[in-house]
Protein backbone atom coordinates (compact mmCIF):
# COMPACT_ATOMS: atom_id res chain seq x y z
CA UNK A 1 0.00 0.00 0.00
CA UNK A 2 0.95 3.34 -1.00
CA UNK A 3 1.85 5.92 1.98
CA UNK A 4 -0.36 8.86 1.41
CA UNK A 5 1.42 10.83 3.73
CA UNK A 6 4.88 12.83 4.61
CA UNK A 7 7.60 12.38 7.59
CA UNK A 8 10.94 13.14 7.63
CA UNK A 9 13.68 11.11 7.23
CA UNK A 10 14.39 11.56 10.89
CA UNK A 11 11.11 11.08 12.20
CA UNK A 12 9.81 7.67 13.58
CA UNK A 13 6.27 6.71 12.87
CA UNK A 14 5.19 3.00 14.14
CA UNK A 15 4.09 0.65 11.36
CA UNK A 16 1.00 0.20 14.04
CA UNK A 17 0.34 4.10 13.82
CA UNK A 18 -2.73 5.10 11.46
CA UNK A 19 -1.68 7.97 9.69
CA UNK A 20 -4.05 10.08 7.82
CA UNK A 21 -3.70 11.11 3.89
CA UNK A 22 -2.45 14.75 3.30
CA UNK A 23 -0.62 14.58 7.03
CA UNK A 24 3.18 16.21 7.31
CA UNK A 25 5.60 14.86 10.30
CA UNK A 26 8.42 16.84 10.43
CA UNK A 27 12.18 16.73 11.98
CA UNK A 28 12.72 14.36 15.05
CA UNK A 29 9.05 13.56 15.68
CA UNK A 30 8.24 9.67 17.19
CA UNK A 31 4.77 8.21 16.81
CA UNK A 32 3.75 5.63 18.97
CA UNK A 33 1.92 2.27 17.78
CA UNK A 34 -1.75 2.24 17.93
CA UNK A 35 -1.53 6.40 17.51
CA UNK A 36 -4.59 7.68 15.16
CA UNK A 37 -4.03 10.78 13.16
CA UNK A 38 -6.64 12.63 11.10
CA UNK A 39 -6.24 14.05 7.26
CA UNK A 40 -4.62 16.83 6.83
CA UNK A 41 -2.11 17.24 10.32
CA UNK A 42 0.66 19.14 10.51
CA UNK A 43 3.27 17.55 13.00
CA UNK A 44 6.01 20.08 13.86
CA UNK A 45 9.49 19.17 14.84
CA UNK A 46 10.17 17.17 18.19
CA UNK A 47 6.71 16.42 18.69
CA UNK A 48 6.04 13.02 20.67
CA UNK A 49 2.90 11.09 20.33
CA UNK A 50 1.85 8.51 22.43
CA UNK A 51 0.21 5.02 21.88
CA UNK A 52 -3.64 5.07 21.64
CA UNK A 53 -3.53 8.99 21.43
CA UNK A 54 -6.16 9.97 18.79
CA UNK A 55 -5.80 13.10 17.20
CA UNK A 56 -9.01 14.36 14.27
CA UNK A 57 -8.12 16.30 10.56
CA UNK A 58 -6.73 19.21 10.23
CA UNK A 59 -5.00 19.53 13.10
CA UNK A 60 -1.34 21.95 13.70
CA UNK A 61 1.00 20.62 16.34
CA UNK A 62 3.78 23.12 16.71
CA UNK A 63 7.46 21.81 17.56
CA UNK A 64 8.26 20.40 21.17
CA UNK A 65 4.92 19.13 22.04
CA UNK A 66 4.28 15.87 23.99
CA UNK A 67 0.90 14.17 23.98
CA UNK A 68 0.73 11.18 26.10
CA UNK A 69 -1.59 7.73 26.27
CA UNK A 70 -5.25 8.97 26.94
CA UNK A 71 -5.00 12.07 25.41
CA UNK A 72 -7.88 12.70 22.97
CA UNK A 73 -8.05 15.59 20.31
CA UNK A 74 -10.80 16.36 18.25
CA UNK A 75 -10.98 18.31 14.46
CA UNK A 76 -9.66 21.55 13.70
CA UNK A 77 -7.33 21.80 16.98
CA UNK A 78 -3.96 24.44 17.01
CA UNK A 79 -1.48 23.36 19.47
CA UNK A 80 1.29 25.71 20.83
CA UNK A 81 5.22 25.08 20.81
CA UNK A 82 6.02 23.45 23.80
CA UNK A 83 2.45 22.06 25.16
CA UNK A 84 2.65 19.02 27.53
CA UNK A 85 -0.27 17.04 28.02
CA UNK A 86 0.29 14.70 30.87
CA UNK A 87 -2.08 11.06 31.94
CA UNK A 88 -1.41 10.35 35.42
CA UNK A 89 -2.47 12.63 38.42
CA UNK A 90 -0.40 10.65 40.99
CA UNK A 91 2.63 9.94 38.79
CA UNK A 92 4.66 7.65 41.45
CA UNK A 93 7.10 5.49 39.03
CA UNK A 94 7.19 2.51 42.07
CA UNK A 95 3.54 1.68 41.85
CA UNK A 96 2.67 3.16 38.09
CA UNK A 97 0.56 0.95 35.74
CA UNK A 98 -1.24 1.44 32.61
CA UNK A 99 -4.53 1.60 34.79
CA UNK A 100 -3.74 4.74 36.26
CA UNK A 101 -3.99 6.96 33.18
CA UNK A 102 -6.62 9.50 33.05
CA UNK A 103 -8.66 11.00 29.57
CA UNK A 104 -8.35 14.00 28.77
CA UNK A 105 -10.54 16.03 25.99
CA UNK A 106 -9.89 18.49 23.81
CA UNK A 107 -12.96 19.30 21.58
CA UNK A 108 -12.83 20.41 18.04
CA UNK A 109 -12.07 23.96 17.17
CA UNK A 110 -10.02 24.62 20.34
CA UNK A 111 -6.59 26.61 20.08
CA UNK A 112 -3.65 26.13 22.92
CA UNK A 113 -0.88 28.60 23.38
CA UNK A 114 2.72 28.10 23.75
CA UNK A 115 3.73 26.21 27.14
CA UNK A 116 0.70 25.54 28.24
CA UNK A 117 0.32 22.11 30.47
CA UNK A 118 -2.86 20.07 30.43
CA UNK A 119 -3.36 18.49 33.73
CA UNK A 120 -4.68 14.76 32.71
CA UNK A 121 -8.64 14.02 33.18
CA UNK A 122 -10.15 17.89 31.88
CA UNK A 123 -11.79 18.47 28.52
CA UNK A 124 -11.55 21.79 26.74
CA UNK A 125 -15.10 22.56 24.90
CA UNK A 126 -15.35 23.36 21.60
CA UNK A 127 -14.20 26.75 19.86
CA UNK A 128 -12.30 27.66 22.88
CA UNK A 129 -9.12 29.37 23.34
CA UNK A 130 -6.17 28.83 25.95
CA UNK A 131 -3.40 31.32 26.41
CA UNK A 132 -0.56 31.02 26.28
CA UNK A 133 1.48 29.56 29.64
CA UNK A 134 -1.44 28.68 30.96
CA UNK A 135 -1.96 25.73 33.20
CA UNK A 136 -4.90 23.82 32.85
CA UNK A 137 -6.26 22.17 35.69
CA UNK A 138 -10.03 21.94 35.13
CA UNK A 139 -12.76 21.42 33.01
CA UNK A 140 -13.05 24.26 30.26
CA UNK A 141 -16.70 25.07 28.37
CA UNK A 142 -16.84 25.76 25.27
CA UNK A 143 -16.60 29.12 23.44
CA UNK A 144 -14.55 30.31 26.49
CA UNK A 145 -11.22 32.29 26.69
CA UNK A 146 -8.88 31.07 29.50
CA UNK A 147 -5.63 31.68 30.62
CA UNK A 148 -3.13 31.53 33.62
CA UNK A 149 -2.13 29.04 36.45
CA UNK A 150 -4.13 27.90 36.80
CA UNK A 151 -6.30 28.98 34.19
CA UNK A 152 -9.27 30.43 34.61
CA UNK A 153 -11.92 31.54 32.27
CA UNK A 154 -12.24 35.37 31.20
CA UNK A 155 -14.62 35.18 28.60
CA UNK A 156 -17.57 32.56 28.73
CA UNK A 157 -18.68 34.14 25.47
CA UNK A 158 -15.52 34.22 23.00
CA UNK A 159 -16.19 34.27 18.99
CA UNK A 160 -13.68 34.17 16.71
Amino acid sequence: MEKNFFVHQSSYVSDKALVGEGTKIWHFSHIRESAVIGRNVTIGQNVYIDEFVTIGDNCKIQNNVSIYNGVIIGNNVYIGPSVVFGNDLYPISSIWSKDMIISTNIKDDVSIGANSTIIPGVTIGQFSLIGAGSVVTKNIPEHCLAYGAPAKIKDNSYRL
